[in-house]
């Protein structure tokens, strides 16, 4: 049995710009996303912390670390999900983010959950 199947969390992201918190003509753009996590292992774990890479258009990287995730740190059995929204602000109308979840198993073993690079982007408009 390898070790990546017993502790595996799959995630999910969804993107959406949010122009009524947006000033774009103030360098404003602000995302909302939304994780949807999925112990695909075979052992339950519980989310300790995260750690983001926010990078804008202009390459210009914000790092984010922080215990849990929207104030909790979800315990998640094999097969669960844990659903939550959170926002970022960019200075640029597209970016992307990436980063990964420091989680524990029940059996003491940490290990992180891999968070793909993803794109925010706000709409352009035609002047």
């Amino acid at each position: 049995m390898s070790e990546t199947s017993r502790y595996q969390i799959d995630v999910e992201v969804e993107t959406q710009y949010l122009p009524t918190e947006s000033a774009p003509d103030q360098g404003r753009y602000v995302f909302a996303y939304t994780i949807t996590l999925h112990n695909t292992g075979e052992v339950p774990a519980r989310l300790l912390s995260r750690h983001w890479l926010i990078t804008d258009e202009d390459g210009d990287v914000q790092e984010v670390r922080g215990p849990g995730v929207v104030g909790e740190h979800p315990y998640l059995r094999p097969g669960e999900s844990f659903r939550y929204t959170s926002g970022t602000r960019l200075g640029t109308a597209v970016g992307s983010m990436r980063g990964t979840y420091q989680l524990v198993a029940d059996d003491g073993t940490h290990f992180d959950a891999e968070i793909k690079p993803f794109v925010l982007s706000a709409p352009r408009t035609l002047h």
